[in-house]
């Protein structure tokens, strides 16, 4: 008698083909943030804000890509902290007298990028927790008194649409550097990016192997700016240009000062400088204090360049331009937030949305 064999096969898991980054189309300035936060994590992480379909994830799965060996972690709405931070299991005290850890999604994260989609809906309690450990390198599980550290050393990338809720400005100050982005309004540009998805999405494996020159550059150009960082500096004059733009820009503390200088420092490590320059701190000024500026700050110009400004003196080297025209040089007045990001007149004081 035969009978019917109803075993299932085996089912196979293949990863997916990821979108290289080196082929990512338009977007510039974010481009940039990403690329700068892959060097220095302690930034602080980005936060890309804009409408659905502007390639959001795309861009943070593409940046995983580039890091060699490093894991995408996304973390979900629906997450505990536990989930998040790990627990202690007090437990196994009592059966051999130590106290183990189970790791979270952070320690999952450990050496790649932590992603965050909607992160404007995520728990207070979450994002206090997942800014402390992306700023400090280190994430501190605690139970019932005990307490243990791991490393926590990602990119964080955090990502939302204006149009479904805004972050609290006490955490959007936590973000090392902020992107908006609109929607592509040059036809030829949105023709360009339509037809590299649909490529994409037809054969992967080809578009992979003509962006794979331009790929393997931008991994080794990462992982050797990662290597000299330590040995990058900036002068006295690019400190005090750094500061005198934060303090025009209204900014409370000092989170937007630090971040400007470490953000400027990974520009200058990227074109292959040991030395930074006001030029790289007026090219990501709006980067990292866009989104601290306070609605009243004073509209004054940008103070004067100084003679000890490298990039001034005749031969000197620059930075490649990976941001939109206009973005180098002079920081000027500082142009309004596009519409939807949220403004804080001073500490402490009431939240103003620009309408």
């Amino acid at each position: 008698m035969n009978t019917t064999d109803t075993t299932l096969p085996e089912l196979q898991t293949a990863s997916p083909a990821v979108y290289p980054f080196a082929a990512l189309i338009g977007h510039a300035e974010l481009r940039q943030a990403l690329l700068l936060a892959a060097v220095d994590p302690g930034m602080g992480g980005v936060l890309i804000s804009g409408p659905r379909g502007t390639a959001k994830s795309t861009a943070a799965r593409a940046l995983a890509a580039l890091l060699p060996g490093a894991p995408f972690v996304s973390l979900p709405l629906a997450a505990s902290v536990e989930q998040l931070v790990g627990t202690l299991n007090l437990e196994d005290v009592l059966r051999d007298g130590r106290v183990r850890l189970a790791p979270g999604l952070l320690a999952r994260a450990h050496g790649g990028v932590l992603y965050v989609d909607e992160v404007n809906l995520l728990p207070d309690a979450l994002v206090d927790a997942l800014l402390d450990a992306a700023a400090s390198g280190v994430n501190t599980v605690e139970r019932d008194g005990v307490s243990r550290q791991h490393p926590a050393r990602f990119v964080l990338i955090g990502t939302m649409n204006p149009e479904e809720g805004e972050l609290r400005p006490q955490l959007l100050d936590r973000f090392g550097l902020s992107v908006v982005l609109e929607n592509p309004a040059d036809h030829g540009l949105r023709q360009s990016i339509v037809r590299a998805r649909l490529d994409f999405d037809l054969d992967p494996q080809a578009l992979l192997r003509r962006a794979a020159t331009e790929q393997a550059a931008l991994v080794a150009q990462v992982v050797a700016a990662r290597e000299a960082l330590p040995a990058v500096d900036w002068s006295d004059a690019v400190l005090a240009h750094a500061t005198a733009l934060a303090l025009r820009a209204g900014v409370d503390g000092v989170r937007g000062d630090l971040v400007l200088l470490k953000a400027a420092r990974a520009r200058a490590v990227l074109a292959g400088r040991r030395q930074v320059t006001l030029a790289d701190v007026d090219a990501l000024a709006e980067l990292a204090l866009g989104h601290r500026r306070s609605a009243s700050a004073p509209q004054r110009p940008t103070p004067p360049r100084t003679a000890a400004d490298p990039a001034s003196a005749p031969g000197a080297g620059s930075a490649p331009d990976h941001s939109p025209s206009g973005a180098e040089g002079d920081w000027g007045a500082l142009p309004p937030q596009p519409e939807g990001l949220e403004r804080v007149r001073g500490t402490g004081g009431p939240v103003e949305k620009k309408a």
